[in-house]
Order: structure tokens, then C-alpha cells, then sequence
């Protein structure tokens, strides 16, 4: 058979499956979920010395710190994913809801309600722990998904994906909703499967985004690079503004909501910026600046490239800027979309900031690493969007359901409701 077949044999077995799953109780879900969990913590060693295998060809061949970062899947991230599982089993389903109801007419009863998207693809990084939050927001949510992560880990995502399949098959879930892909070429195929794909959701570079934009007829909802900002207002507390620095950069640098740009207010950068200085360079974090930042600081010059820039590293760009309307343009300008905090004492210049900074997630007072699913109360995420369709933000549950029309009549015909002696229409809301 050949790799096209194959992968299309796949799909066409998660479609089938996403049928079935859609109808599928809460509570088989959730037995489901409580049965992944403890299959992952039961299988404990087995992934751990996968990981291990992982870790050591990834060294061989020189992955980037970063990547290698997200590659490892230790006991740590292991109990964090299960933790992040039972989370999700306290989470309300988010299928079957009536999100509207409209009396058309006596008898003549309109609702819509909420309902798995289908079958969804996902192509996502290095880290393994992203397959399990990803595949169980879909089993959560009813939809089946085709899953590709990096070949560095590939060794983990097969045992991952193993386990899960497993033990949400045993708890009653349909066979064939998860289906883990492993090559460039299978994620090629799987762009041309709009018959079966309901919706693809990649994680990467903005670059690779486009690229699956570009070269598939299935919506893709899209999550370009983390450019994220930090602006220091003039009406900051200052300590309060270096602590927000520091975490937002250096909490975890190696993901997408870690701050890559500092803006600072020209009227307080004398005093600032040599305090932020110390604190970043406690974290060995490498500084660029411009010049207006070098005249007060001793750092690296930044380039224009630099303000564009998502380095998933320890490394931050620092600009000098006129006031709030100048910050603003700024991130609007270089930023992604992503995510973006102000420090400042003043609510009027904050609710300024948040009201234009073209971003899914703005925040006030506190450090852009908020801006996750599960911080949110999502159930964790499949990534953050920064489309402007259905979903923005971290993407949890609420992002993996469409809605359907229910109209429930009592033999009403069309024909009774045109011509000269029409019947009126009451579009009486229901609740």
C-alpha cells in the first residue's frame, strides 16, 4: 500500500470515528480521560526511557537548546499532563449546549446548538506534552485528530499516542479518533484531504503557517510567532515592572508567550533600565537595545530585524519609546498578534492600551506567561490562534466546538408563510 493510501486510510477511519465520538456521553468521555491518565502514569517508565531515546539522537545531532528543551518529557512534565487531564475532567462539556432558542412560530422552534468541529489535524513542535493536552481537548471536545509532531520526538509521540489510543478504545471510545502521522510527507497528503479534514491547526514558525495557509483548501486556524511585549509605562511601580520582566522573560524562554521586546517610556528609562538590567542579567539574559536604551545602558546594539524577532531564547530587545501611543504603534507594527502586557498605575492608559493593541490576548499588571489555556481555565490548549475566526487566544474547548441549526416544526410548510394571506413569523426568543 502505498504512503498516500495509507495516510488516507487513516483519515478516513478518524472521520468515520469523529461520527460516532460525536455522539458520545460526557460521561464515557470522561471515563475515557480518567483512563488515559492513569494508563500514562502506569506507563510511567516505558515513556521516560523513550523520551531518553529521544533526548540522546537530538544531542547527536545538534538540536537547538531550545528545541531541546521542549523535547524533554520528564516525571515532572508527565505528572503535569495528567494533572492537566483530570483538569480537564472537572471542565463542563462543551457539546450540546443550546446557545440560542427562537420561537419561529407556534410549534415552529429554532435552536442552535454547540457540536464538535469533526476530524482535526494538528502539526505541532517538539514537545511531547503538547500531543497529550492536544489529543485530549479533542476527546473531551468530541472531535477525532490526525496528529504530526517533530521527528526528534518521535520515539515519545509513538508511545504517547499508543497508550492513549489504547486506553480510551478499553474505556469505550470509538477505535481509529486518534491517528499519530510521522513524516514531512505525510503532513504533504495530509493537506490534501479537505474530503476528510475539517479544520488544521499548526504550530510553528509564522513562516510554516503561511505555508499550510497556502497549500491546503482546509481552514486553517492559524498560530504565527510569539513576538510578545512588555511596556513600562511612566506611571509603573518600578519594582513591580522589573518583577513582570523577569518572569515574563524568563519563566520558560523557549515558548510562544515569553516576552521578546521590552518598550520603555522615555520619562523613566534613566531609572529603570539599569535596575531591569541587573535583574536580567541575574538570568543571564543577553540585552540589545537601541540607541536611545544604549545611551543609558551598556548593551548590544538591536537591528531592525531584532524588533521582529522571536528568539525562544535568552535573549530581549529593548526599545525607548515617546508615551503609550508610540508603544502602541510599535507592537502593532512589529508584534504578532500574540500577546502583550502594559505596567502602569493608570487604568485610563491601560484600558488604552488593551483597547488597541491588535493582539488576542492584552494584559495589564502582570506577566505575559499568563496567557495559556490552562492558566486560563481552558483545560489546557491545542495552541493560541491569532486569526480572527471562530477562536483567538489559547484555543481550549471552547474553540474546538462549531454549532449546528435544530429546527423542530410540527408539519409547518414554507408556503404557508408567502403570498398575500401569509402567515407572520412571532422570532420570539425562547430564552
Amino acid at each position: 500500500m502505498s504512503s498516500k493510501s495509507t495516510i488516507t486510510a487513516r483519515a478516513e477511519a478518524a472521520k468515520a470515528a469523529s461520527l460516532r465520538l460525536a455522539a458520545t456521553k460526557t460521561e464515557t468521555k470522561n471515563a475515557a480521560l480518567t483512563a488515559v491518565a492513569k494508563a500514562l502514569d502506569e506507563r510511567r517508565g516505558d515513556i521516560l526511557a523513550a523520551n531518553e531515546q529521544d533526548l540522546a539522537a537530538a544531542e547527536k545531532v545538534n538540536l537547538a537548546a531550545p528545541l531541546l528543551k521542549r523535547l524533554k518529557f520528564d516525571g515532572a512534565k508527565l505528572a503535569d499532563v495528567c494533572a492537566g487531564i483530570h483538569s480537564l475532567i472537572g471542565l463542563d462539556d462543551p457539546v450540546g449546549r443550546t446557545l440560542s432558542a427562537v420561537e419561529l412560530d407556534t410549534g415552529l422552534e429554532l435552536y442552535r446548538v454547540s457540536c464538535p468541529i469533526g476530524l482535526i489535524g494538528v502539526v505541532f513542535e517538539s514537545r511531547p506534552d503538547a500531543l497529550v493536552q492536544i489529543s485530549t481537548l479533542c476527546l473531551k471536545s468530541g472531535d477525532a485528530v490526525l496528529l504530526k509532531g517533530g521527528s526528534e520526538a518521535a520515539q515519545t509521540n509513538r508511545i504517547l499516542a499508543e497508550i492513549i489510543a489504547e486506553a480510551s478504545k478499553e474505556a469505550g471510545l470509538p477505535a481509529g479518533w486518534i491517528q499519530l502521522l510521522e513524516t514531512r510527507q505525510d503532513v504533504a497528503e495530509m493537506l490534501a484531504l479537505d474530503e476528510h479534514i475539517d479544520l488544521i491547526i499548526p504550530r510553528g514558525s509564522n513562516e510554516f503557517v503561511r505555508y499550510i495557509m497556502n497549500n491546503t483548501n482546509v481552514p486553517v486556524l492559524g498560530h504565527a510567532d510569539g513576538i510578545c511585549h512588555v511596556y513600562v509605562d511612566a506611571d509603573a511601580e518600578l519594582d513591580t515592572a522589573v518583577d513582570i520582566t523577569v518572569d515574563s522573560k524568563c519563566q520558560y524562554v523557549a515558548v510562544c508567550n515569553a516576552a521578546e521586546t521590552l518598550l520603555v517610556d522615555a520619562s523613566i528609562a534613566g531609572e529603570f533600565l539599569p535596575e531591569v538590567k541587573i535583574a536580567l542579567k541575574a538570568e543571564n539574559v543577553r540585552l540589545l537595545g537601541c540607541e536611545r536604551t544604549r545611551a543609558i545602558i551598556e548593551v548590544e546594539p538591536a537591528s531592525e530585524v531584532d524588533w521582529s524577532t522571536e528568539y525562544l531564547d535568552y535573549t530581549l530587545s529593548i526599545k525607548v519609546v515617546d508615551g503609550l501611543d508610540a508603544a502602541i504603534d510599535h507592537i502593532n507594527r512589529y508584534g504578532s498578534g500574540h500577546t502583550d502586557a502594559i505596567v502602569t498605575g493608570d487604568r485610563d492608559k491601560a484600558e488604552k492600551f488593551m483597547a488597541q493593541v491588535d493582539s488576542a490576548d492584552v494584559l495589564w499588571n502582570c506577566s505575559t506567561r499568563f496567557s495559556d489555556g490552562y492558566r486560563y481555565g481552558l483545560g489546557a490548549e491545542v495552541g493560541i490562534s491569532t486569526n480572527k475566526i471562530h477562536a483567538r487566544g489559547p484555543v481550549g474547548l471552547e474553540g474546538l466546538v462549531i454549532y449546528k441549526w435544530k429546527l423542530y416544526g410540527k408539519g409547518q410548510l414554507v408556503a404557508d408563510y408567502a403570498g398575500p394571506e401569509a402567515k407572520k413569523f412571532t422570532h420570539k426568543k425562547l430564552r
